[in-house]
């Protein structure tokens, strides 16, 4: 089993802080989840795409008679079928510039993979069947595949059609934020500098994306199942897309299996599949292969960057640049751009500037992958060790030497971000003594002097949760207790994996005074449900946590209230607990939950008027602060295999503070899921494309993703410092496993190879591309 270090909760709680069994676990682990295709519609049809083989060209012709009179097939449409019907196609949270490109192709293509037409037949392998009876005739052109040269190509433009001149959707300039920047640098006692790499990866998530759209058009009213983080989105784009008012727009997702930020907004895709619905007034679905899903639903990662470091005789940083590239691909389906002011992190650098591109290429868009601003951590920490190898201290002394520690907080980064509870140099300290970092370094000498090659990675980061970005800024709930005393709690989250109906119900029993088990949690059904944006952004333990926790708390007065009516007492004199109110040393004179909902509900004319009727609130809850910041330190192990060179992770470590934990099981399941995928990321995925703009790697016979023999027992410790954002004292942590991932696996693996004379900052790190390593380390010794 995994190590922990997990504190016990005070004696106080009963629920907070406990690792209570999952809700979710009954169903899901017997094969009673539902999911979208789970999902019975009668007369539903089923939709499949033709998608284009070519990554830029220009349509000359298409032919869709012949699939058209094929058997099964109800309808085959092109974008001139759907051109003149649709409204805005924005997302509230990116803001109406930013629009989801057409559904099919106008008038040419930019990726493999862009869909070129839909077929709509009676059942999906009729669907595909026509698909390859359409006929297209194309122009091919030259495709820019290349996000480090892509920004100033000018006679290759990926969106001429739009007017742009330039492959450049962002470009900033060198930007200094200290004034004494260059003569900071003149005078260090040490300058360094390297390039750090991060390749292009997929989130994969278990269930591929799927929706199920069923329009009736004599009530004018749109229902729709879907695989989404965000059912109110949802709701909200199609009810702009299709002019259908939001009140008769219906969207559900039940059981999400995973998201990771790929399904957070609406796809070209989904669109098509709800003008099918819209045009022939009967259901249609839609659920991708794998294939489609590594090829069109969004890529990560991708990105570049030139860090410089200045550092004085003491190895104290003085100042940091950072010059990052990032590839966006044809159509960004969120941009996730660079971040720049995330570079600094959790050390006490006084100085920086920066200079950041973004490139538009005809590969596929860029798309959220569960910590976006990933590679501002990686740039950094991959950075941090290759310093101190330079400048000839141990990487772990150099970042104790440089990390914000509690003593330095608040801190405000030359960025202008603001620092306080968080625990950057306890969390590597806590790291560092589970591994027993020392010991550590004699195991390695000795393994070196036996021809086996070990390393160690260290990563310490600082994550921004819960950020007030537009509709991200504010969560709500419903609280309402039932007549048979059971409660009831309605959010505007959609779990896909962050077992929310656990955590939200361990908040509300806690407040409440009532059992676990007495709670459900109601969520994904933009018609029961408050609105909110979903799940996404680690936010929901701040921010819906915060909402079901203060409606909770509002309950339970109205509760209190009308008990102490019951019982000719005063409120303030009794409590709650296990579901019966009692007066506090006189257990004897009480009265149960449902007691109280029975005359609240059906004999609310007994009580004084003043108390009202009914147990339940609504509370809209918005954190004090944005954003809420938690931090971690990851330590990574691995040995290099000398003959095969293929890495092997030996140890993985992890010391998180994300404040006052729900569940610790949660957390550590949370924790375990993003570094696999981090390490991933490293050693074993790596999407890619050839010059031509061709994807090599569209099925997992190409694609590696990471198993359960790749991966060690991760070992875990805890630090609690709570956050002053919210009342939970809680912080957002469902990223930073992903996040811290990266950087310590690859910093890992090259401290590994340091002995060969490798100096490894780019990834994949996989048996091919370590053999490349030593041997050209080799070639420039000889």
């Amino acid at each position: 089993m995994p190590m922990t270090t997990t504190p016990t909760p005070s004696v106080a709680a009963r629920f907070i802080g406990r690792s209570v069994t999952r809700k979710e676990d009954q169903r899901l682990l017997t094969g009673h989840g539902l999911y979208v295709d789970d999902v019975p519609i009668v007369g539903i049809l089923h939709a499949a795409f033709l998608r284009s083989d070519l990554a830029r060209a220009a349509i000359t012709r298409i032919d869709t008679s012949a699939a058209k009179e094929m058997p099964g097939v109800v309808a085959v449409y092109t974008w001139e079928d759907f051109n003149g019907i649709t409204g805005p196609a924005y997302h509230a949270m990116l803001g109406e510039e930013l629009v989801v490109p057409p559904p099919l192709a106008i008038m040419d293509v930019r990726y493999v993979g862009d869909p070129v037409a839909v077929v709509i037949a009676e059942d999906r392998y009729l669907a595909e069947d026509a698909c390859e009876a359409i006929e297209v005739d194309y122009d091919p052109q030259h495709a820019v595949v290349d996000y480090m040269t892509a920004g100033a190509e000018t006679e290759n433009v990926v969106h001429a059609g739009w007017g742009l001149e330039s492959n450049a959707m962002v470009s900033v300039p060198f930007t200094s934020l200290s004034p004494d920047l260059d003569e900071t640098f003149a005078n260090a006692a040490h300058i360094v500098e390297c390039d750090v790499v991060q390749n292009r990866y997929v989130a994969m998530p278990m269930e591929t994306r799927g929706i199920m759209v069923s329009y009736e058009r004599g009530r004018n009213e749109l229902e729709i199942v879907c695989a989404t983080q965000s059912v109110h989105e949802t709701r909200n784009f199609f009810s702009r897309f299709l002019q259908v008012p939001d009140g008769n727009v219906r969207v559900t997702a039940r059981d999400v299996g995973g998201g990771f930020g790929q399904k957070m907004f609406v796809y070209r895709e989904e669109c098509a599949v709800a003008l099918a619905s819209f045009l022939l007034g009967r259901p249609v679905k839609w659920i991708e292969d794998r294939r489609e899903n590594l090829l069109s639903a969004g890529h990560s990662r991708n990105e570049f960057a030139h860090v410089r470091m200045a550092v004085d005789e003491e190895g104290i940083i003085q100042a940091i640049t950072a010059d990052a590239k990032a590839d966006v691909g044809a159509y960004a389906v969120c941009p996730a751009a660079i971040d720049p002011m995330l570079v600094p992190g959790p050390y006490k650098i006084p100085r920086y500037g920066f200079a950041m591109e973004m490139a538009w290429t005809n590969t596929m868009g860029k798309a959220a992958y569960r910590g976006p601003w990933m590679f501002e951590t990686t740039a950094r920490e991959v950075a941090m060790d290759y310093v101190a190898n330079e400048i000839g201290l141990d990487p772990a002394e150099f970042r104790r030497r440089n990390l914000l520690a509690t003593s330095d907080l608040p801190f405000t980064s030359p960025t202008g971000n603001v620092f306080q509870e968080i625990t950057p140099l306890e969390t590597l300290e806590q790291a560092l003594e589970i591994l027993d970092y020392d010991a550590f370094r004699k195991e390695q000498a000795a393994a070196l002097a036996e021809g086996r090659y070990l390393g160690v990675g260290i990563c310490a980061y600082v994550e921004p949760t819960s950020m007030g970005i537009n509709t991200l800024a504010t969560a709500a709930a419903t609280v309402k207790i039932d007549t048979s005393g059971h409660v009831m709690a309605y959010l505007g989250t959609t779990s896909h994996g962050q077992s929310i109906e656990t955590t939200m119900a361990q908040i509300v029993a806690e407040h409440l005074g009532v059992s676990y088990d007495d709670v459900t949690i109601v969520q994904a059904d933009s018609q029961s449900t408050p609105y909110g944006p979903g799940t996404g952004g680690s936010r929901t333990a701040v921010v819906a946590g915060g909402a079901a926790r203060e409606a909770t708390v509002a309950v339970r007065e109205k509760v209190l209230t009308a008990a102490a009516h019951m019982m000719e007492a005063a409120p303030e004199d009794l409590e709650i607990a296990e579901g019966v109110v009692s007066v506090r040393g006189t257990p004897s004179k009480s009265v149960t939950m449902k007691d109280v909902a029975k005359l609240a509900l059906l004999n609310a004319q007994e009580l004084p008027a003043e108390i009202g009727s009914g147990l339940e609130a609504t509370v809209r809850f918005r954190p004090k602060q944005f954003p809420t910041w938690s931090n971690a330190t990851h330590i990574c192990v691995v040995e290099i295999d000398p003959y095969s060179w293929l890495p092997e992770v030996k140890r993985y470590i992890v010391s998180e503070d994300c404040g006052t934990m729900i569940n610790p099981m949660v957390v550590e399941g949370q924790i375990f899921g993003g570094v696999v995928q981090g390490m991933g990321g490293v050693l074993l995925e790596d999407f890619v494309y050839d010059e031509d703009g061709n994807p090599l790697t569209t099925t997992f016979m190409d694609y590696l993703p990471p198993t359960t023999s790749e991966v060690p027992q991760i070992e875990i410790g805890h630090i609690e410092t709570k956050s002053t954002t919210n009342p939970g004292g809680y912080k957002g942590m469902g990223e930073g496993g992903a996040i811290g991932a990266h950087a310590a696996v690859t910093n890992a693996v090259a401290d590994a190879l340091r002995p060969l004379g490798v100096k490894a900052t780019k990834t994949p790190l996989g048996p091919e591309q370590i053999f490349a390593l030593v041997e050209a380390a080799k070639a420039a010794q000889s």
